[in-house]
């Protein structure tokens, strides 16, 4: 007896672990370390505390990483994060985070990524304005916006397009471009920490941020306090997505070892860059010019001051191939999250199918680009930023504490890596997350509740998708 039925389409795994901490690097790496010193300056208004924040956000993210890979090695399968919460807490938790991901982390990630590379592909080319030419005002919480387009909105929306069409057409030449982009982008962020600390010291910068005036007149206050975390918003979307990497734990070579060490390798090497750039900065310029920084281009500034006219083209030439990497990483893992969901009946049915010739989730990185794109009319970046991250870094809270859930009721699973110095370094980091957390409630309402508000919307969305998958499970029962 023959058939006609066909194996089912699986991922190929073609990333190396090299290409896995490119992931990681590229997608940390996007405009946010060129830009958000600025806004964070201005904020805490001493050069320390800027210093502060960066290194706080940087712990951080150090001990995120140095947890989840215990979790990455556990579950090393597309899905990532959304799978790490299905099976330590529940599977509406892990639908919960695959919603807000799709809704707002990672599309609103993109798009504000795309529109960052459009600002500075403006540089090179005036005409590409960032003044809506069909639009509308939009009032929100945190104030109007513009909603519309513009020349720059449509190279981000074209940029985004052209990067879902690459990944769709296989995860080989994504990860290639990636890892290129990732070591280009990764050399001139380290030739602009050498300009700034070297060739472009400046003896009166200096002397002005690193002298008297390093901490507030006031000191370290319990006042400052509460500042300093509502400053960490810039920082840390500047760290985030170093967990994209899990969501294409189907397509590593070796997941479960190659998963922990892209992230605490990819994290760490971002981390120390980021603190050794803001110090370069520093150096270079009086932090009234940081603060002050044209559309804060902090990065473009530095350079100017060094290079002069040059320093602009070559820094926005060199953002401008750090965010389209940026982008490349984010696009092509977010998709599998997607995919994940829909094998679980609570996304798309076509999302959890893979492209029978390109292996990949093609339809996910179709929805995932359409709703990136309309994002993108929003023409925003600080608050699509703050958006996302009260809502990523609260999932990071409740995947910590699955991780302790899981150690409680699968004490005998196995575990390739094992969170280090448990169970003091997953508290510390599910402690500072929450104050986190409590902190961006408190100092930044008009972000965080509506972003608390799209997590709760989800609740509903969850059960509409097991009904609607129950209803063909009941349909194909026979009568009684």
């Amino acid at each position: 007896m023959t058939t006609d039925a066909h194996p089912p389409v699986q991922f190929v795994r073609a990333i190396s672990r090299i290409d896995a901490m490119a992931l990681v690097v590229g997608t940390m790496i996007g405009s946010g370390i060129f830009i958000v010193s600025a806004d964070i300056l201005r904020q805490v208004n001493a050069p320390g505390l800027l210093l502060l924040v960066w290194a706080i956000a940087g712990l951080m993210t150090v001990a995120g990483a140095l947890t989840y890979g215990e979790l990455a090695g556990m579950y090393p399968r597309a899905g990532g994060q959304y799978v790490y919460l299905r099976e330590g807490i529940s599977p509406l938790f892990g639908y919960l985070y695959g919603w807000t991901l799709f809704a707002v982390i990672q599309t609103g990630t993109i798009a504000a990524v795309a529109v960052a590379f459009a600002r500075f592909t403006a540089v090179f080319f005036p005409a590409l304005t960032a003044e809506t030419f069909l639009g509308f005002t939009l009032p929100l919480p945190s104030g109007p916006i513009e909603v519309g387009l513009s020349p720059q909105r449509v190279l981000a929306i074209v940029s985004i397009i052209v990067l879902t069409w690459i990944n769709i057409r296989g995860v080989r030449t994504a990860a290639l471009i990636q890892t290129s982009l990732t070591a280009i982008k990764a050399a001139a962020l380290g030739a602009l920490i050498l300009l700034g600390l070297i060739i472009g010291r400046n003896a009166e910068a200096i002397a002005a941020n690193f002298g008297a005036n390093f901490w507030p007149a006031d000191g370290l206050t319990l006042a400052v306090w509460p500042l300093v975390g509502a400053a960490m918003v810039g920082a840390l979307f500047s760290m985030d997505a170093w967990n994209n990497v899990g969501f294409a734990g189907s397509e590593l070579k070796d997941p479960k070892r190659d998963l922990p060490f892209a992230m605490g390798a990819g994290v760490l090497t971002v981390v120390t860059l980021y603190l050794l750039a803001n110090i370069a900065y520093l150096c270079a310029l009086p932090a009234e010019t940081i603060a002050s920084a044209p559309q804060d281009r902090v990065g473009t500034a530095v350079l100017q001051a060094i290079l002069g006219d040059a320093g602009l083209y070559a820094m926005a030439g060199a953002i401008m191939i750090s965010t389209f990497g940026c982008n490349n990483g984010l696009i092509l893992s977010g998709a599998r999250v997607y995919y994940a969901m829909a094998r679980d009946g609570l996304f798309f049915r076509r999302a959890g199918e893979l492209h029978e010739s390109h292996r990949t989730p093609a339809f996910g990185l179709k929805v995932q680009a359409i709703w990136a794109s309309l994002l993108c009319l929003s023409g925003t970046y600080s608050q699509l930023l703050d958006y996302v991250i009260f809502a990523a870094v609260l999932f990071f809270l409740l995947t910590v504490v699955g991780l302790f859930a899981l150690r409680i009721r699968q004490p005998d699973a196995e575990r390739p890596v094992r969170a280090p110095f448990y169970p003091w370094l997953p508290a510390a980091y599910a402690a500072a997350t929450l104050v986190f957390c409590v902190n961006l409630l408190v100092q930044k309402p008009q972000y965080s509740w509506p972003g608390l508000i799209i997590v709760a919307l989800g609740i509903p969305v969850y059960f509409a998708w097991r009904h609607l998958a129950r209803r063909p499970a009941e349909a194909s029962q026979p009568a009684v």
